[in-house]
């Protein structure tokens, strides 16, 4: 299997925010961006590993600006780091005012999706090589994220999280 670099399955999604996609503040509602976002994130998935692809966790979504009736909604996503089965993407999400010609942030997040094959099962997937400043920082905190997320879940007993021992360890 030969390895990819995050450009290789970057996906740039954009929608604008219409009367049904907002709350009653005008602003648009939390889960149609999680569902964008799912969406652009299950295709950089699948751009990376060439098969179908499932959300397996969300990490905690903080919305910085709220994004309103009008504007656009412009969704990064790549992958941050491959494991075995299972990949790391990370999404970057602006607002952009189209009357007034300006974007701002309005969140990011790390999605975690499962490769499948053709039986959906769990099949292994493309490593990954990270190329940028940025790519690299993101792919080595990767694993404490990963960690946190299989603790969280139940599936990781913390006393084995080895990456996240320095962040709580008094030595």
């Amino acid at each position: 299997m030969t390895a990819k670099h995050p450009i290789d399955s970057l996906t740039i999604m954009t929608e604008l925010v219409l009367p049904n996609d907002t709350n009653l503040f005008g602003n648009l509602m939390g889960g149609r961006l999680m569902y964008w976002m799912d969406i652009a994130a299950a295709l950089t998935a699948h751009k990376h590993c060439d098969a179908p692809a499932v959300t397996a966790s969300v990490d905690n979504i903080s919305f910085e600006a709220p994004i309103k009736l009008g504007n656009a909604v412009h969704i990064e996503a790549k992958i941050s780091r491959a494991f075995n089965t299972s990949m790391e993407i990370h999404l970057k999400v602006w607002g952009e005012d189209l009357s007034q010609q300006y974007k701002y942030k309005s969140n990011e997040a790390y999605y975690t999706f499962v490769a499948l094959d053709a039986n959906g099962k769990p099949r292994p997937v493309t490593p990954l090589i990270p190329e940028t400043e940025e790519e690299k920082k993101i792919f080595e905190s990767a694993l404490r994220r990963r960690q946190v997320r299989l603790i969280l879940g139940g599936k990781m007993n913390p006393k084995d999280a080895t990456e996240l021992k320095a962040l709580f360890s008094k030595d």
